[in-house]
Parts: C-alpha cells; sequence; structure tokens
C-alpha cells in the first residue's frame, strides 16, 4: 500500500513506520511534545525507513534531542538508495546542512515546496535556526511555496512570522489568529501573535494572551519555556522586575529539565535583566552553565547557540572561554560561525577585559550580519543592548541615546526609558 506524509508526498515505509513518522512531524509542526519518540517509533517499526533516521539527526542537531547523529546520519544515506527520488534529496539535504551546507536544501525546496518538515528548517523560527544568510532569502522561500499550501493552518502560521519580521504586523496577527481558529494548539501560529504583541509594544495584551494560552490549548507544547521567555520580555518592557523573578523560578530556572533552552531562553533572559535600569539581585549565570553539557557553550552545534553562549561567557565574566569559543568557531566551515559568532565573542571578550568602547564598535560592524544567526529579531536584540551596555559603560551616552531613541522610534517601552534616563548624565 502506498505510504505519504501529512502534505501527500510518497514515504518509502510501512504503513505503520510512516503513521508514527506523521505524528512526529505533525508535533514539529506544532511545536508538541513527544515529536522524537515518535519519530523514532517509525524507524524502530521499519529500521529501513531513510526519512525516519534523518528527521532524528536533524531534530538532534537543531534542538540538541538524545539521539547519535552520525548514526542516524549513516543509516539514512544507507537506506535512501531504495527510496524515490525525493526522499533521496530530502536525505541529502539533511546531510549537508548538518555538514554546515544549506545550499543542497534550499534547491530541494525549490523542487519540493510541499516538504514541510525541510520548509520549516529553512526558516528561524522558535523550531530552527535557518538557513539563510539575509531575510529576504527567508521570505522568499516562504512565499515561493505557497502554492503547495494554500489555506493550511500550518503554513499559515509560518507565513505569519514572516510577516512580523517585515513589520506587517496587522496581517502577522491575522494570519496568527485564523490559524489558531482552526489549530487552537499551533505553537508556530501562537509564536508568531506572541512577536506581533512584541514589537508593537502591547504588553498588557500580550502577556495576558501568553499566560491564558500556555495553561490552556498551548499546555502540551514542547519548549514552553521560550513562550515563558516571551512573557518575562513583556515585563522587562514594563518594568517589572518582580514579576520577572517570579516567572524567572516559577517557569525558567534550569533546573526544570530545559536542555539546550536553558541557554537561549533561561540564559539570555538573566543578562537582559541584569542590564536593565534598577535590577538587583539577579540569578547567577553558573546555573544555566552547569545545566548545559560544556560543548553547548564551547562547541555551538549552530550559530544561534553559539550566540547564546557568548552572552552565557560574558556573564560569567569568562574572558578565556569567550576566546576559545572564538578560536573554535573561528575555523569553522559554517560560515556564520566563522564570519558572525567568533567576532561576536571577541567584541563580547574585550568588556570582560574592560575594553568597552572597542567592544561597541565592534558590536556595531557586526549589527547588519547577527541576522545570520538565525532566531528573531526579540532574540537577537540581546546583542544590541550588549552594545548599549558597553557604550554606557564607555561614558559613551549621546550614542547610546541615539540607538535607545531608535528602539523607542519602534515601540513603546518603559525600560528603554530608563536605560535612557541613566543615559543622561545629571
Amino acid at each position: 500500500m502506498r505510504t505519504v506524509d501529512g502534505y501527500g508526498l510518497e514515504l518509502t515505509a510501512s504503513r505503520e513506520a510512516a503513521a508514527a513518522y506523521n505524528r512526529g512531524v505533525d508535533r514539529v509542526l506544532r511545536l508538541r511534545n513527544g515529536a522524537v519518540d515518535s519519530i523514532a517509533m517509525a524507524v524502530a517499526l521499519d529500521p529501513t525507513f531513510a526519512l525516519g533516521h534523518a528527521a532524528l539527526a536533524l531534530l538532534g542537531h537543531e534542538m540538541c534531542a538524545q539521539v547519535d547523529i552520525p548514526a542516524r546520519l549513516r543509516d539514512a544515506q544507507l537506506h535512501a538508495r531504495r527510496s524515490t527520488v525525493r526522499e533521496r534529496s530530502h536525505v541529502h539535504a539533511i546531510v549537508q546542512h548538518l555538514r554546515g551546507d544549506s545550499t543542497a536544501l534550499v534547491a530541494h525546496l525549490e523542487r519540493h515546496p510541499g516538504d514541510a518538515l525541510l520548509l520549516s528548517t529553512a526558516v528561524p523560527t522558535i523550531a530552527f535556526a535557518g538557513v539563510t544568510s539575509v531575510p529576504e532569502e527567508a521570505w522568499e522561500i516562504v512565499e515561493r511555496a505557497a502554492p503547495a499550501y494554500g489555506n493550511d493552518w500550518w503554513y499559515a502560521g509560518l507565513l505569519a512570522f514572516m510577516r512580523q519580521e517585515q513589520g506587517r504586523f496587522d496581517e502577522a496577527m491575522d494570519l496568527a489568529c485564523t490559524s489558531l481558529a482552526e489549530a487552537p494548539d499551533a505553537g508556530h501560529s501562537a509564536h508568531a501573535r506572541a512577536h506581533a504583541h512584541y514589537e508593537t509594544g502591547d504588553h498588557a495584551a500580550g502577556l495576558a494572551w501568553m499566560d491564558g494560552w500556555v495553561t490552556g490549548d498551548g499546555a502540551a507544547t514542547d519548549s514552553l519555556s521560550h513562550f515563558s521567555w516571551h512573557a518575562a520580555l513583556h515585563e522587562l518592557s514594563t518594568g517589572d522586575l518582580d514579576a520577572v523573578r517570579r516567572r524567572y523560578h516559577d517557569q525558567l530556572r534550569p533546573e526544570r529539565g530545559l536542555g539546550c533552552r536553558a541557554l537561549v531562553d533561561s540564559g539570555s533572559l538573566l543578562w537582559r535583566w541584569a542590564l536593565t535600569p534598577g535590577a538587583s539581585d539577579v540569578p547567577p549565570m553558573e546555573e544555566v552553565a552547569r545545566s548545559v553539557d560544556d560543548e553547548s557553550i564551547t562547541r555551538p552545534a549552530t550559530p544561534f547557540l553559539g550566540m547564546h553562549a557568548a552572552v552565557a561567557l560574558l556573564a560569567l565574566d569568562d574572558a578565556a572561554g569567550l576566546e576559545r569559543l572564538a578560536t573554535w568557531t573561528g575555523g569553522h566551515r559554517d560560515r556564520t560561525q566563522a564570519e558572525v559568532v567568533a567576532p561576536l565573542a571577541r567584541a563580547m571578550g574585550l568588556i570582560v577585559r574592560g575594553r568597552c568602547s572597542e567592544a561597541a564598535d565592534r558590536l556595531a560592524a557586526l549589527g547588519p550580519q547577527v541576522w545570520r544567526v538565525g532566531g528573531s529579531d526579540a532574540q537577537r536584540e540581546v546583542v544590541e543592548e550588549t552594545r548599549i551596555a558597553a557604550l554606557l559603560r564607555a561614558g559613551r551616552y549621546d550614542e547610546a541615546r541615539d540607538v535607545l531613541d531608535r528602539r523607542l522610534d519602534r515601540r513603546r517601552c518603559r525600560r528603554d526609558e530608563a536605560w535612557r534616563a541613566a543615559a543622561t548624565p545629571s
């Protein structure tokens, strides 16, 4: 019997294995718990299922899942020989992507835009870091895929995320809400809505909606810590540091088993909290560092993790660690690791050494390239905020106010207003 995935693409797998794989991919697309377990079940039911092996390797690489990545890649390549042309292309795209070359993945999507797992991989969102070097390339990949999806709820959520990155916030909100009306647990759509609230300074409504979603329709979502991080950003933006403290202790403490999300969500929040005017008794970054394996910090699997590793090491005042990170990423075959993460780590090392003015200049020069690490504007803001802190420490108040004024032109933020006041010496 012919088996297909959720979008009608043929699978070379047993009926039972295909069903388990489709459940796993659906969970990835919804951001629900259990995706790795479902896909692992698919491989157990049909050990010759190439796409199952490849998907496990992909999730191990991108989401820090406990997967033997080399073994899964080896088996995926072995069994792809008996698969369809599309499946062989899919496996090849994942193999090359994990080696730091995503051109095969982009080419695959030109031929097979309905390959939802790889379309999700290609675009920087909550689940994946993305594969493009400038925002417009990611937007083009998503737009080009539209005919393959029609009015599909998942695609609407993905498009909503693109729209908010383009500053088209009303469209983003409409798309996200339309998707959530059909699939209330749609994690990507919820994520797009969260960004639309944040980027427009709609902090009260955004926080109220987020708190309701994570305890209701989104309660089974994987990586709920990231949605907690979004809620904490609203609280930071309104200057409610007591609420940030409660949020961190209740939902973002790394001992809650967050894995590498502790580095991304908990670690970045701690640093941004520590930079906030009036902050005191911020929990130490050491508890985040202890919760993740050393390689996540010293040899990050992706540029996105590399950026967050640099932030954590800066918060730890670990100049030697930042230099090790810079050396390792500087020799990486992934150009974003070498061209963005390595100089970012070195700039942050200058702050630890007290050379804040030089660090601020280097961070300013890196600014147009930071998009390449993946993630969202809200996540990458941590680099800009580090630059502001460096400018203030260097006594370059006029420049700090210029940066803050541009931020305040985009949206209302009491935190930035307080920061600006701190940048105006009496």
